[in-house]
């Protein structure tokens, strides 16, 4: 479900994977009963609830049912701790050019996409509370 790479894409304005994440939301939010039901009917192809078909858009995430957004909210978190280091400490680096400039090119790209990954992160985060 959550393909080769076992993540999800997002990006600022929707989910760049929705068919992926709108199938795993639906199967891990499944009671034991609706799963059973759902795996007998061969439906994972031919969902037809509309729900699926929809672009996860950032409006459409706030209005997840809330044990998917609890699964977000918690995934979110999860993932965020992963990192050596918060937004607030990534912003500060940016923010002090001289210890910026201390950095390695190559270290200054990765500082740029961290801080773009965090705040990504910090917008799903509000999004599902």
């Amino acid at each position: 479900m959550v393909g080769e790479e076992g993540a999800f894409v997002l990006g600022w304005d929707e989910v760049l994977t929705e068919e992926e994440l709108s199938m795993t939301l639906k199967v891990l939010c499944m009671s034991e009963e609706e799963f059973k039901e759902y795996k007998e009917q061969d439906g994972w192809e031919d969902d037809s609830e509309g729900e699926e078909n929809s672009t996860l858009s950032n409006e459409a995430l706030s209005r997840l049912k809330p044990p998917c957004k609890k699964l977000l909210y918690d995934s979110v978190l999860l993932t965020l701790e992963s990192y050596r280091s918060d937004l607030k400490a990534e912003q500060d680096l940016l923010n002090n050019k001289e210890a910026y400039e201390k950095l390695s090119r190559r270290e200054q790209q990765a500082l740029h996409v961290r801080y773009g990954q965090k705040r990504i992160l910090h917008q799903l985060l509000e999004l599902v509370r």
